[in-house]
């Protein structure tokens, strides 16, 4: 098959410094191609170099088999643009600047005129606008009057108007909640199906092992990796962005990537920046530069220890999970099985002749207070290793605790699995299973609820959300999770610490309709979606 777009070599200087340097790539017609680096390694630039935006220094562009010179105009080729700042026409109203450049209409007098159709555009933009999640009073409304993450919606409906051979996604989501971005990055599936070409920039490594077929990592504006997604995750990824052949030192940035990395990007910009506007101050310029280097110092000796502090609580973990799966065995193979023994002499005493009948009613009662220790040792045994996770996986084992959980506790369980659940690694099954049995024991210690309400659902091949609701008393308001072990609570914090391990992201906060809401987003390996052809 040949690629819809060829870039040979291209080059750029963006005043002294050079930002993207010889990077060759294709991309062919229904493939996602990711464009993963820090700030400043060169990601915008490229994609604004194959937007037609910037002139190159140096390089060839084919597309659709054909060379295009620059500049050139990417609509009229075919190419959709979705930028990392919106530019939105203050004066216009949201409708007019949803087809901002393909108005619908009747042509005019001139050749490059139309009367615009407001009616039909109105209806279409309301249309776009509802896939993405957002609703106006009116569309004839200005949009100078649109919040941030309303004209980054409006600048991505503006893409969607028309067919697009390929899109350009240059990192919109800053200005993104996550209901949205998450709707784009559904969005970048559905045009993958269509058979649109995307690429798409962004700084979120979960959001391109999400939604890309390839990644293409950029440093200092060259490709220093070209990764098959199914074959790559966040380790290989970063140590690529970063220059880092150790993968051990990268274990505190998948720890901590969601508190420092958007930090440390933002301090890159400012950093970067300073430096262009110094670069003839050579002075000021090394004393810069001395900056950067202690900071990036602090930073290693920080992820050695937090990559000491990770890998010590996996053991930690790994090391009391199979103890509590030899404790369940040894409880069930021998002391279960040596107290059944004893019942069953007990009630061959009972049966002999010439037994006193009083000796036969205190055996029969010592037979069943006998049976009542095995129920319980084997509920025992049931929490400390449920024998169905193993057998059967995590939505039988989920569906069987619950059930039990709920006929002991009183308070009823509504479970709601996903269709499409499968087999997942044991570390990631286990996981999950544990947060779900922590939460639950939260729930009957400190909630007051009757009802706890447990989805777990994909939000992505590669993700999956939990959620655990209850309609109990919620959250109070001098609530902080740091301040939990000094009170002896160490529920939540074990299931942020799990989490975090698992490379996922944790949130609990007071629930809408009352009572308290966790959240627990997990990456774990890519399933195929309904409807996906091998």
């Amino acid at each position: 098959m040949e690629p819809l777009l060829k870039a040979t070599g291209l080059c750029l200087n963006l005043g002294p410094l050079p930002a993207v340097r010889d990077v060759s790539l294709e991309i062919y017609p229904g493939q996602v191609v990711g464009l993963a680096g820090r700030s400043g390694a060169g990601k915008s630039a490229l994609a604004m170099l194959l937007a037609g935006v910037h002139v190159p220094t140096q390089g060839q562009l084919h597309f659709a088999g054909r060379p295009v010179g620059w500049p050139f105009d990417a609509r009229a080729l075919g190419i959709e643009v979705i930028y990392q700042q919106p530019a939105i026409a203050e004066n216009l109203s949201i409708a007019h600047n949803v087809f901002l450049g393909h108005e619908i209409g009747w042509p005019g007098r001139g050749k490059w005129l139309k009367v615009p159709d407001r009616a039909r555009m109105e209806r279409e933009a309301a249309r776009i606008l509802a896939r993405l999640g957002m609703s106006v009073a009116s569309l004839r409304e200005p949009a100078a009057a649109l919040s941030g993450e309303q004209r980054q919606l409006v600048a991505i409906a503006r893409a969607m108007t028309r067919p697009a051979r390929l899109i350009i996604v240059d990192d919109p989501m800053l200005l993104l909640s996550y209901p949205s971005q998450q709707r784009l990055l559904s969005l970048v599936q559905s045009w993958q199906r269509e058979q649109t070409a995307v690429l798409f920039a962004s700084g979120n490594v979960d959001h391109l092992l999400a939604v890309t077929d390839r990644i293409l990592v950029l440093r200092d504006g060259q490709c220093v990796a070209d990764l098959q997604t199914d074959g790559t995750g966040r380790e290989e990824i970063l140590a690529a962005m970063v220059g880092i052949a150790d993968r051990q030192q990268l274990t505190p940035i998948m720890w901590a990537l969601d508190s420092y990395y958007r930090a440390r990007e933002q301090a890159e910009k400012l950093s970067q920046r300073q430096a262009l506007l110094d670069r003839e101050l050579d002075a000021r310029a090394a004393a810069h530069w001395q900056v950067l280097d202690h900071m990036a110092d602090q930073i290693d000796t920080l992820d050695t220890a937090n990559a000491a502090l990770q890998d010590a609580q996996r053991r930690l973990l790994a090391e009391l999970e199979e103890e509590r799966k030899q404790l369940a065995r040894e409880i069930h193979d021998q002391v279960i099985q040596d107290l059944l023994a004893v019942s069953y002499e007990l009630e061959e005493i009972g049966a002999r002749d010439g037994t006193a009948t009083s000796l036969q009613s205190e055996l029969l009662g010592i037979r069943g207070s006998i049976r009542d220790l095995v129920d319980d040792l084997r509920h025992i045994c049931r929490n400390l290793r449920p024998p169905t996770l193993d057998s059967l996986g995590l939505g039988p084992a989920l569906e069987s605790y619950t059930r039990e959980w709920a006929e002991h506790s009183g308070i009823a369980v509504k479970l709601s699995l996903d269709a499409r659940l499968k087999r997942l690694p044991e570390s990631i099954e286990l996981s999950i299973f544990r947060i779900v049995q922590e939460a639950l024991n939260n729930v009957r210690k400190h909630a007051a609820a009757t009802v706890v309400e447990i989805t777990l659902q994909h939000t992505s091949p590669r993700t999956l959300m939990l959620s655990i609701a209850d309609n109990g008393c919620g959250l109070g308001q001098e609530f902080d999770l740091a301040a939990l072990p000094t009170q002896g609570h160490y529920g939540l914090l074990g299931i942020s610490e799990r989490v975090a391990l698992l490379g996922g992201r944790f949130k609990v906060q007071n629930h809408a309709p009352g009572g308290t809401l966790l959240q627990v987003e997990i990456p774990h390996p890519r399933i195929e979606a309904p409807g996906d052809q091998g």
